[in-house]
């Protein structure tokens, strides 16, 4: 049995009897202003962040999310897209469906304002998505690349960079590690099931995106989530594994490469009203200004003593250049 199958056993019984402790959100569920999430669809949250961020649902957007769960996010996006069809949930999982379906009846006894019609369920495969090209505004993915193997989860990316219409967005939440994961641990069908064995260094996530088309990313939240232990696995070292919320634009990729934000400022605190690098950058005194890693650098290696660049924070929510 390949590692496929066994994950589409494991989310299987997981729709079947809720799994409280399969996966462990690191962001707080949100909570906005009429939206009621049943308890039943918080139990079957089965992510290790959120990709539910308001400020890329403007405008009424035609929203992806692939590997459904309980259909809370869903649901959250639903809020945002009130439309018919306006929210595609896929799933391989015919029993995950079927959950969905079912939660989404208590949802409607719920919220007054939500009709389940909004959300438009799919029997698909993440490397083959039955979603036409450049149709959608935002898409999305919790917990679920991280199954993939290196030759799946490049065709995951593609699939998702396909359907994405010119700036769309791809929101991803996946565990990211930096130690490298032991190759028996790679290749445990049930370890890579329960999103522990295929997490990746985070640069190597970021590589593959931006080699897919990706000419922006932001990292939004890197968060502690597991530790594999050698009193509980076979390894020769812990292995620390974090939550990382990633979003993958599909913007042209600049000349210079893509621009890749972790959360660097640059402050310019000289004796002008500001700095001008001539090169789209301006430096207003005092004030505190994004910038993406590759201009970080590029103003860091003018070494003056006039301009400070912080660190990757590792928290990037938009603003600043690039």
């Amino acid at each position: 049995m390949g590692y496929l199958e066994v994950t589409k056993d494991v989310y299987k019984e997981a729709a079947l009897k809720p799994d409280v402790g399969l996966c462990c959100t690191t962001t707080p569920v949100w909570q906005l202003p009429g939206l009621s999430i049943p308890k039943i669809m918080q139990e079957m949250n089965y992510g290790c962040g959120s990709t539910v961020h308001p400020r890329d649902l403007v405008n009424n957007p035609n929203i992806l999310y692939v590997g459904v769960g309980g259909g809370m996010e869903l649901l959250q996006f639903a809020y945002f897209s009130r439309k018919v069809g306006g929210v595609i949930g896929v799933d391989v999982v015919d029993e995950m469906l079927n959950a969905s379906k079912n939660n989404f009846k208590q949802a409607e006894k719920e919220n007054d304002w939500f009709k389940a019609e909004f959300v438009d369920l799919k029997k698909g495969d993440a490397l083959q998505l039955p979603v036409a090209d450049n149709s959608i505004d935002v898409a999305a993915q919790n917990c679920l690349f991280n199954i993939f193997t290196h030759a799946d989860l490049k065709k995951a990316i593609a699939e998702m960079y396909r359907v994405l219409k010119p700036h769309g967005r791809l929101v991803l939440s996946d565990p990211v590690c930096k130690t490298a994961m032991p190759q028996n641990l790679k290749q445990d069908d049930r370890l890579r099931a329960l999103c522990l064995s295929g997490a990746l260094p985070l640069e190597v996530y970021i590589k593959m995106l931006t080699d897919a088309g990706f000419g922006t990313i932001e990292i939004r939240a890197r968060r502690p989530y597991r530790v594999l232990s050698p009193m509980h696995y076979q390894t020769p070292e812990n292995i620390f594994i974090e939550s990382a919320e990633v979003c993958a634009i599909k913007d042209p990729v600049p000349a210079d490469g893509p621009c890749v934000f972790t959360g660097k400022s640059a402050i310019y605190f000289g004796k002008e009203e500001y700095f001008d690098d001539k090169k789209g950058h301006v430096l207003m005194n005092n004030q505190p200004l994004s910038v993406c890693d590759k201009t970080a650098s590029s103003i860091k290696n003018l070494n003056r003593e006039d301009i400070f660049v912080s660190d990757s924070t590792w928290f990037y929510d938009g603003g600043g250049c690039c």
